[in-house]
């Protein structure tokens, strides 16, 4: 039952939500500030009522670790959640990386690219050098940016391994980037032992201390990256 009232959600949202992008479209000619937050907006409006559809209950630690600044926003993935959770929980507008597969899905590309989502093909390397380059260039401009780097969601008790790729966003942009750790968000849909009935489900979200990569010597930078996944595992495990 839940998953169908979410599927009729969605439906109802890319719907209506046609004449809004293709207002925005309009906009974004003459303002595109604007009509950059107009689609932040929308999305986080729908992003709430998905969650609230589900009976989500976000436990939100760290928030003061959020920098004022674009930062580039790295966490685990557990869940079609994941991405609803950690836009709510930074309360700033972000766009986020996606594999290229999400491109085929009509109407909601067009949505993710209102909101400056990036779309990565894993197999082909120059592709991904230039989505990276592009990520860089958002993070310049003002717009945090969420990044999976397991590259795929994962119910299992470790985390698969991490693609440092992402990370030459922050390099190029010179901004922070600040680890996070969503824990339960599997359980909303996909993990969910009671066939989808309608009880609350508690998922928390941890925020860890933000560094610099290009404030650290090659040496410390490399070590800090892999140390990355240790650090949203331990804040992981700790819920």
């Amino acid at each position: 039952m839940r998953t169908v009232i979410l599927l009729i959600l969605l439906m109802i949202g890319l719907f209506f939500g046609l004449p809004y992008h293709l207002y925005m479209k309009k906009v974004r000619k003459t303002d595109p500030a604007r009509a950059w937050e107009m689609a932040r907006k929308y999305v986080s409006g729908y992003f709430r009522a998905g969650l609230f559809v589900c009976r989500a209950k976000i436990k939100v630690i760290g928030k003061e670790n959020i920098p004022e600044e674009a930062s580039l926003f790295v966490g685990n993935h557990r869940s079609y959640f994941d991405i609803l959770i950690s836009h709510e929980a930074i309360g700033k507008p972000a766009g986020f990386v996606a594999k290229k597969e999400m491109l085929k899905v009509g109407l909601l590309a067009l949505y993710m690219k209102d909101i400056d989502c990036l779309f990565l093909d894993r197999n082909d390397i120059k592709q991904g050098l230039e989505t990276m380059n592009k990520g860089g260039e958002l993070l310049k401009q003002g717009h945090d940016m969420i990044l999976f780097p397991e590259g795929t969601r994962s119910q299992k008790a470790e985390m698969l391994p991490f693609k440092e790729g992402g990370f030459k966003m922050a390099e190029k942009a010179k901004c922070p980037i600040v680890p996070f750790a969503i824990t339960n968000s599997d359980l909303l849909l996909e993990s969910r032992p009671d066939k989808g009935r309608f009880k609350k489900v508690s998922v928390t979200i941890e925020f860890g201390k933000p560094f610099y990569p290009t404030q650290m010597a090659p040496k410390e930078r490399k070590a800090m990256y892999a140390q990355l996944p240790e650090i949203i595992q331990e804040m992981r495990d700790n819920h």
